[in-house]
């Protein structure tokens, strides 16, 4: 066990405190309750809670429980305390009701605030003074737990609501009589049960509805409450694809439609009449659906017979749209289509059924029909087809009335299958070989071409495309036609691309540039080879699309599309780098250069391993930016901020990501480029964006640093020269956002402590290259982040290790940050005597190697403070192997005065090493050899004493 664990002597023995401590005790975590809510009460939008108010209530309130039981004056003043909590939790809901995008993780401690509250309320439920004690704790546990539930933390909504039964189960329900409390038992089941089922949990869900019977106290309210509630789960039943799940559904709608029955008869208006008869139509419609989906026809005949009858003596039916619909499908099901036909009729008449409904009828009829509807249709277009006149003006005539006016359902393309059979005919199509007939035959292609059209935006691409074929028999083989003839086949290209038959459609648009050789068939050439994953053909189809003489940039934005959506990612990168070429002449284009570049790099994002190709484009845009000029580049107002931002952000991310896989020099790339997008902004957009130029700055550096070490290639002195201009420009920003911070309070633009280190850190290193006063300038900014708040006792031990160590060492740094970090720990109520243990072994070292035998004074007082701290702890408790190494070390240095006769510093370095060894786990066959030598040495120089 860690000594962090151990619990403080007051709190493991409570029981053996005198009376009056206990007393101070209590009083002192009552106040600590009351400053802590005090601070909750002055929650604002603007001045957020801190994210541990949750977990300091929470710890004092496991002190508070351990003193139980408490006298009833504390119950009240816990009492006050939980109910000052619970309203400034109200006022935190306010506030976040206004302001609605506040985050998940704010509503999360706002349930806590309640949860907690319900807890410190639940010790004071047996008070004496305070009305229904009892029903009022039970409440707080039902309102957080149904916040929980919002929250989806069903098993915390489960467990407030489990603790809101355990308190109210100690009174008797019989001597109740306030209808809210009586509500509140009911309320309270029916919460556990909706938690209960969102938890998959059905049978005991259901036991709560069974006990819940037993709380409806002849109210026609509650009556109607826990109806819904199981009307609710018969729904959520019946759109659950699991076994069993119509007859749960129907056993739960069966319960809510009792429910609703008994109801009426303890309903005292007649509102509550009607709504309870609102819900028991409703209850019937659901089990009418249940019964259609089993199969059941004839129960679903007899429930929207009930319906429209509205049985049980209730004034009027039920005349909901849903009715003619069950009616209809059921009359199906039993194979009745006379009955079926009525309801679908009756559908058409009643204008409150949508549209969409009646369509679904429809279908549904012609399905259940089989062939005999279908018959009747094709009887029907084939005896208008058998009465076709033999003239052209007769087929077009025929023709259109065999298409009718629309696109929809099966028999459209009946209609489309039967046409195409009649225009395919050669005699047919012999009719319109003469000159005098061109204007019939212009109406026949019109006519084909506007039913394939339907069928092709109607997503019909197999019709489409076999009505379109049809259509290019009437269009003359001459010249004058060429360019319709060139679009027909187009437009087969199309379909067939849409068929997936993709050499066919490469031969319909072939033979479409050989009549007209447009951007618009090379374009459709491009999207075969994109189908075809011919990626290389499809980039070099882009020099042929540029080529064209209609050819406009618009093309390159919509190829760049087509790949995309294709997950082309080169074709689409190579559709707007050919984009991007355009955008230096200044003509118009289809959009904006940097909207080009963003999709550019985000494209390259989703490709693994092109962060150098990103870096080109990111550098790219900053170069286009600097020659433009920010606001033409980039956009005016929110607009620009946002995409200057947006490069910024990425930079970002793609730098931190290069980090994190040892890439360090596109990470210093990327992250350099950060502050360059953000050179020449106003004082107030710099200002804005100021913490994250400074940290890219700062990290920049490290990258470059980490580079090195990477690489063991040292830094050019040009490149340590920049970096020094970084750090320092990265110094003044720290000093400014510090100072601003500091003005206006405002804590959301401060740097992260992390980042005050890795700047003091790289700084460090890099004036540590300085021969002339880069020592001094290393300990004076050691020394300003050790008086900084972002200092910790880790970030002194890693400068003061590292300050310690290597070829630009400098020993008084390491000499202050330990002891600085040393002072910090031993400062702390649970030390960590590991960190201790390495600090003391790493101050005698670089004391012993930096001032030598010079001043021994100092490295024995170093001794002597390691087993001043060594006094008092428990065995183990510092580091054994570092215990040993100081009694072993401190003997040691006794050899030199030994051979030398020195008696005196002989004696005080072998007393030390004796008393250390003393507090170190298992030496004690070494101890009682150093006390022989010690008695053997101290004999011997006697005896010449005495001599």
């Amino acid at each position: 066990m860690r000594i962090s664990e151990f619990s403080s002597p007051d709190l493991r023995q409570p029981n053996l405190e005198p009376q009056s401590n206990l007393h101070n005790h209590l009083q002192q975590l009552l106040s600590q309750f009351d400053s802590l809510i005090k601070r909750t009460e002055d929650f604002s939008p603007s001045n957020p809670l801190p994210e541990t108010i949750s977990s300091d209530l929470r710890q004092f309130l496991v002190q508070l429980t351990q003193l139980a039981p408490f006298p009833n004056s504390v119950k009240l003043q816990i009492w006050k305390l939980s109910y000052r909590l619970w309203n400034s939790c109200v006022d935190i809901s306010n506030a976040a009701s206004i302001r609605p995008s506040s985050s998940a993780p704010i509503a999360q401690q706002h349930a806590t605030l309640r949860h907690i509250a319900s807890d410190l309320l639940a010790l004071a439920s047996d008070v004496v003074g305070v009305p229904s004690p009892v029903i009022k704790s039970a409440s707080f546990y039902h309102k957080t737990g149904l916040i929980w539930h919002d929250l989806r933390k069903f098993d915390i909504a489960s467990t407030c609501f489990e603790r809101a039964t355990d308190i109210i189960s100690k009174i008797d329900i019989a001597g109740i009589s306030d209808s809210g409390e009586k509500k509140l038992l009911l309320d309270l089941n029916l919460a556990r049960s909706q938690t209960a089922w969102e938890v998959s949990d059905r049978n005991l869900a259901i036991t709560l509805l069974n006990r819940a019977k037993n709380l409806l106290f002849g109210s026609s309210d509650h009556y109607k409450l826990l109806a819904n509630q199981y009307l609710s789960f018969g729904k959520s039943s019946l759109s659950k694809n699991e076994p069993n799940a119509f007859d749960v559904a129907l056993k739960l709608l069966n319960e809510a439609l009792d429910l609703c029955q008994k109801g009426c008869s303890v309903s005292r208006t007649r509102e509550q009449t009607m709504e309870l008869n609102d819900l028991r139509f409703k209850s019937l419609r659901f089990m009418s659906a249940a019964h259609l989906q089993k199969g059941e026809y004839e129960n679903v005949i007899k429930c929207v017979r009930v319906l429209r009858e509205g049985g049980g003596g209730v004034d009027g039916g039920d005349h909901h749209a849903s009715l003619p619909v069950l009616a209809m499908k059921a009359w199906l099901g039993l194979g009745r289509y006379e009955e079926a036909e009525k309801e679908l009729r009756g559908m058409v008449v009643n204008k409150e059924i949508p549209e969409s409904v009646w369509i679904s009828a429809v279908e549904a009829y012609f399905e259940a029909a089989g062939t005999a509807g279908a018959e009747t249709a094709t009887g029907l277009f084939m005896g208008l087809l058998g009465r076709c006149h033999v003239s052209a003006n007769a087929a077009v005539r025929v023709a259109q009335r065999v298409i009718g006016d629309g696109v929809g359902g099966e028999g459209s393309k009946v209609r489309a299958k039967l046409v195409t059979e009649l225009v395919s005919d050669e005699r047919i199509v012999a009719l319109f070989a003469d000159e005098s007939t061109a204007k019939y035959r212009k109406s026949m292609h019109a006519l084909l071409w506007n039913c394939a059209s339907d069928h092709f935006r109607s997503k019909d691409y197999k019709t489409g495309a076999e009505v379109f074929e049809k259509s290019l028999l009437y269009i003359p083989y001459d010249l004058e036609n060429r360019i319709l003839r060139a679009k027909g086949f187009r437009v087969l290209c199309l379909c067939y691309l849409a068929l997936d038959q993709l050499d066919r459609a490469q031969e319909y648009i072939s033979e479409a540039e050989k009549l007209e050789p447009t951007t618009a068939s090379a374009f459709l050439k491009f999207k075969i080879y994109l189908q075809k994953n011919s990626h290389s053909d499809a980039i070099n189809q882009l020099q042929t699309l540029k080529s064209r003489l209609d050819f406009t940039p618009d093309f390159l934005s919509l190829a760049a599309h087509e790949a995309l959506a294709c997950q082309s990612l080169s074709v689409a990168v190579a559709s707007l780098s050919n984009l991007l070429e355009f955008y230096p002449s200044g003509r118009s284009m289809p959009t904006s250069e940097v909207e080009v570049l963003r999709t550019l790099i985000t494209i390259l994002i989703k490709d693994p391993g092109k962060e150098s190709e990103v870096l080109k484009f990111m550098k790219l845009a900053h170069a286009r930016a600097s020659e433009m000029g920010t606001e033409c580049f980039f956009g005016k107002g929110e607009v620009g901020r946002r995409e200057q931002h947006w490069f910024a952000v990425t930079s970002w991310n793609l730098g931190t990501k290069c980090g994190k896989e040892k890439n360090y020099e596109l990470c210093a790339e990327f992250l350099r480029l950060i502050s360059e997008l953000y050179d020449g902004l106003t004082d107030g957009q710099a200002e804005e964006n100021s913490v994250m130029v400074c940290k890219s700055l700062i990290l920049t550096v490290s990258a470059m640093v980490a580079s090195e070490n990477q690489k063991k290639v040292p830094l050019l002195d040009s490149e340590v020269k920049r970096a020094g201009e970084l750090l320092d420009k990265a110094g003044k920003m720290l000093t400014s956002i510090s100072m601003g911070a500091r003005f206006n309070d405002n804590k959301m633009n401060m740097i992260e402590p992390e980042f005050l280190f890795i700047f003091t850190f790289n700084a460090y290193d890099i004036h540590g290259r300085n021969d002339n006063s880069g020592s001094q300038q290393q300990l004076h900014l050691v020394k300003s982040f050790a008086s900084s708040k972002a200092c910790n006792s880790k970030y002194l031990l890693q400068i003061g290790i590292n300050a310690s160590q290597g070829a630009r060492s400098n020993p008084e740094v390491a000499i202050f940050a330990l002891n600085e970090c040393l002072s910090s720990l031993l400062s702390s109520p649970s030390p960590d005597y590991q960190d201790i243990a390495l600090i003391v072994r790493t101050l005698i070292i670089v004391a012993s190697i930096h001032k030598g035998d010079s001043d021994d004074d100092v490295v024995h007082n170093m001794y002597k403070q390691a087993h001043g701290i060594m006094v008092g702890l428990k065995e183990g408790e510092y580091p054994v192997e570092e215990g040993k190494w100081l009694a072993m070390t401190a003997w040691n240095r006794a050899a030199v005065p030994v051979r030398m006769g020195v008696v005196d510093a002989a004696k005080k370095w072998m007393n030390l090493g004796l008393e250390i060894t003393r507090k170190v786990l298992g030496m004690e066959t070494y101890r009682a050899c150093m006390e022989d030598f010690i008695a053997a040495f101290e004999k011997k120089f006697q005896l010449q004493n005495n001599g």
